[in-house]
């Protein structure tokens, strides 16, 4: 799936990307700022999650909880020195529990993300709008 998109289309791309039926593990590629913690956040908004939702650069990882009782993980591993770290805080756990991951910065561990995956790349455009990826 192709999509080029502004901002204010968020709701409606979020709501298409679920559609898709992608694999709970979902990796998200894009330079700092393109908006992958902003799609994240609406992601979630579409699944249910009603708690206000942030990104946990710092934590590694925030847990939110659905109105249908899914869980959510929201990882950020910007911060992560190396894959050492993130098993020490119980990676295979999370991405093989079956919830929905959504991951920024997965490059960090390319040796721990399941097979059974699927990306998304953000690009930003000369015209402020955005190209979403999703394979």
């Amino acid at each position: 799936m192709n999509i080029t998109f502004s901002l204010d289309q968020l709701e409606e791309v979020a709501q298409k990307i679920i559609a898709e039926n992608p694999n709970k593990v979902i990796l998200f590629h894009g330079e700092m700022g393109v908006g992958k913690t902003t799609l994240i956040k609406q992601l979630c908004k579409s699944l249910g999650v009603t708690d206000a939702t942030s990104s946990p650069t710092f934590s590694l990882v925030n847990e939110y909880q659905t109105t249908k009782n899914q869980t959510v993980y929201h990882f950020d591993f910007y911060r992560l020195n190396n894959e050492i770290e993130a098993l020490d805080m119980g990676i295979d756990d999370y991405l093989y529990s079956g919830n929905w991951c959504f991951i920024e910065w997965a490059e960090k561990i390319p040796n721990l993300i399941p097979e059974a995956h699927s990306a998304i790349t953000i690009e930003l455009l000369a015209d402020g709008k955005r190209s979403l990826e999703l394979s």
